[in-house]
């Protein structure tokens, strides 16, 4: 169908009306609204076109007709004579059609390499500093997501997006906002089903369970983490899967359920030590000095005293770049010198873990030195 070469015509197809229809309607408001003005239908397809016969301009309509479409339409025949403006929602639907079309792997990769960037940024100057870039990139590439068809690409760009929203979740529970952090991983869940793989789906749920470990709902968090291991029981990567374990070992911990929480942990050290251990799917950042951190946590949280030792080693050996993480592990490292009554020593480590929470403005953390 041709675009409408008027407002009127424009109008017309709006009420889902032929012109034979909508003459016959004109007949019958003009009769009971007394109105003087007649439409045969030779007018109005002249009328319709803006010009007159055989192409000439269309010259004065008569007074009485035009105030019955006036009437009809609340518009002036001056506007329902001239040529409609294009809708901008309508243009900018195809701006975003055309735009998605042209993404290429070149362009795609260079999303990556963003991701990336603010990853690093995020990881040394933490979530104070890389949170709205993360939220900016975020609608950007929702944008192009939602508007791409599907195909490759489109399975490309969730993945993208997945990746960005399962971060901007952590960063928002490290800054306090909870019900944002929730926000994020249900949109991280929504665009992981488009991936073509059930691995960060299963990611994105997995990290929300931290929501509610941070709300004191460590029952639920281990059923989450629980049943997020059994859907990934095969076909998912080898280094997801030994995530995975150790994140039900925090929950189980939490949980006030040590050898369960300690064999977890078992279960993510010996699928860290596969051969070729398979990296592939979500972004995970797990080595044996994280677990061994993770492990120092987890110990930490249940009171034991083995967690001074352990968290010990893994502060000589954590890349010092890390900030985020030497927080989180600063704080484990007060938690368990208190279980344990070194006093001095405590007070050193809530000194620096102190400074380094305010550096990077976890909330997350402060809190938990607040509560010593």
């Amino acid at each position: 169908m041709r675009s409408p070469r008027t407002v009127l015509e424009q109008k017309i197809r709006e009420r889902r009306q032929t012109l034979e229809e909508f003459t016959e309607y004109a007949e019958r408001f003009a009769r009971e609204h007394d109105e003087p003005g007649t439409l045969s239908l030779r007018h109005l397809q002249r009328l319709i076109t803006g010009r007159g016969p055989n192409g000439q301009p269309l010259g004065p309509v008569r007074a009485v007709t035009a105030r019955l479409l006036e009437r009809i339409f609340g518009l002036s025949i001056d506007e329902l004579l001239s040529p409609p403006q294009c809708d901008d929602e309508t243009a900018e639907l195809r701006q975003m059609l055309d735009a998605s079309r042209r993404i290429d792997g070149t362009l795609l990769d260079l999303l990556r390499g963003q991701l990336d960037s603010i990853r690093r940024i995020d990881r040394q100057l933490g979530a104070v500093v890389a949170y709205e870039e993360v939220g900016a990139k975020a609608s950007q590439v929702e944008k192009l997501f939602t508007h791409s068809l599907p195909g490759n690409t489109r399975q490309q760009l969730a993945v993208i997006l997945t990746e960005l929203h399962t971060l901007a979740g952590w960063q928002a529970l490290d800054l306090g906002k909870m019900h944002h952090s929730w926000q994020h991983y249900e949109r991280a869940k929504h665009a992981a089903r488009e991936t073509g793989s059930e691995s960060y789906e299963i990611h994105a749920s997995a990290e929300q369970a931290f929501v509610l470990l941070d709300l004191g709902e460590t029952e639920k968090a281990v059923a989450v983490l629980g049943a997020m291991q059994r859907r990934a029981s095969s076909g998912c990567p080898q280094l997801l899967r030994s995530w995975l374990a150790a994140a039900y070992g925090e929950a189980l911990a939490a949980h006030h359920q040590p050898c369960e929480s300690l064999g977890a942990f078992d279960d993510a050290a010996e699928l860290l030590r596969g051969e070729s251990i398979d990296t592939g799917g979500p972004y995970v950042v797990l080595n044996p000095v994280h677990l061994d951190r993770w492990r120092g946590h987890a110990l930490a949280t249940l009171a034991d005293p083995a967690a001074v030792e352990v968290l010990s080693r893994v502060l000589i050996e954590l890349d010092p770049n890390l900030t985020r993480a030497e927080t989180a592990l600063r704080v484990d490292l007060a938690v368990a010198l208190t279980s344990v009554g070194e006093g001095n020593a405590l007070q050193t480590e809530v000194d620096r873990a102190k400074r380094l929470a305010n550096a990077i403005g976890s909330v997350r953390q402060q809190r938990r030195l607040s509560s010593l």
